[in-house]
């Protein structure tokens, strides 16, 4: 898989890691759906802390809570609220969190669901980072930036793990800024 060249040759190198640790599942999670794993990268510890660390590094100072969205979002996202000492928000699927939430329609590449996230979970004037594994067709990332804008808080920046540039999910994100470890 293609890695996108980086102006910094850190986030070039770990970027180069992820590469060799993504491996592709075929017909997932339904017939003609090229799924993209990264979970050999969660299983490599030292690979799962240079990508924390590299993700982290390039937001310290800027945001002020992450948000990680259902479910592989939540493990990337909690470890770097973590290591930047800030607070971590989940976006869930519908029905799925136990106190008032704000919702949001999307549409994705095989299909079209609801995210939910508390109503109080930010507040006016937050900076958010915006982290997930895969930045798709870019429905689900919209649709968590307009629950964290609902709210009244600022996308600082949205970032993820895995890029699909045929999908064209970064023309859902305009106008916001957009990083991604490794595009292909």
């Amino acid at each position: 898989m293609p890695t996108s060249p980086h102006p910094d040759p850190e986030q070039q190198r770990v970027a180069d890691l992820v590469a060799s640790l993504m491996r592709d599942i075929p017909d997932f999670p339904q017939p003609g759906v090229l799924f993209k794993d990264f979970t050999p990268l969660l299983a490599d510890g030292a690979a799962l802390v240079q990508v924390v660390d590299d993700v982290a590094r390039r937001h310290r100072g800027d945001v002020d809570v992450v948000v990680g969205m259902e479910a592989r979002g939540f493990i990337l996202g909690a470890a770097v609220a973590y290591v930047l000492g800030v607070g971590f928000v989940p976006v869930r699927k519908a029905g799925k969190l136990p106190g008032a939430t704000v919702t949001e329609d999307y549409t994705l590449e095989y299909g079209a669901a609801t995210l939910e996230m508390h109503q109080d979970a930010l507040h006016a004037g937050q900076r958010v980072l915006v982290l997930d594994d895969v930045l798709a067709t870019g429905g689900t990332a919209a649709a968590t930036c307009r629950l964290v804008e609902q709210c009244g808080a600022t996308v600082a920046a949205c970032e993820f793990v895995l890029e699909i540039d045929a999908l064209g999910g970064r023309s859902q994100l305009v106008d916001r800024v957009v990083s991604s470890l490794v595009r292909g």
